[in-house]
């Protein structure tokens, strides 16, 4: 059992339930699980571009990638219906415990000219979007292997209701927020 599930049940379901003044255990948001994206656009002139950034995501996840399909023709972008231009990856349980560990106290910190992760990026309904603009600051990732620098967007999708409750949820795995 990772570090993280352990904390969860020892630290920070009961510093939610005192500040939001849940009744039940169950009422307590949790994160149900992060997914990863990655847009590749040159997939469509370049296909090996889309296999390594593949690997990339299964480097650093450390589980299968899903090919994503383009649903709609995009004419101005040479875009078919159906074309692969992009993948990702799901993670839940002890794994997503585990990738969270990793991104917060590894790959974060090391970031150039890192402030924080902005506090704003929350949807409404207690998930929040962080988008990273390169792939190597995962300790995973060897940086001489690497043949193109590739963003990828991190989804963290909570039970919670609100952004605050989501918010203070994701403060206390330490996420650094910038202030």
């Amino acid at each position: 059992m990772s570090r993280l599930k352990d904390q969860y049940k020892a630290e920070i379901v009961p510093a939610l339930t005192k500040k939001f003044g849940y009744e039940n255990v169950m009422q307590v948001p949790k994160l149900d699980k992060i997914v990863i994206n990655m847009g590749v656009g040159e997939a469509k002139e370049n296909p090996k571009a889309l296999e390594s950034a593949v690997a990339d995501l299964e480097t650093i996840t450390g589980q299968k990638a899903v090919l994503t399909k383009a649903k709609n023709s995009i004419a101005n972008f040479k875009i078919r219906e159906g074309m692969n231009i992009g993948c990702k990856v799901t993670l839940r349980g002890d794994k997503m415990y585990e990738f969270l560990d990793r991104l917060v106290n590894l790959a974060l910190p090391r970031v150039r000219d890192f402030r924080g992760v902005n506090p704003n990026s929350f949807d409404g309904r207690g998930n929040y979007a962080l988008g990273i603009k390169e792939q190597f600051i995962f300790p995973e990732i060897e940086f001489d292997k690497i043949d193109k620098v590739r963003g990828m967007d991190i989804i963290f999708v909570t039970t919670a209701k609100t952004d605050e409750e989501a918010r203070e949820l994701l403060t206390l795995f330490n996420m650094p927020f910038a202030k």
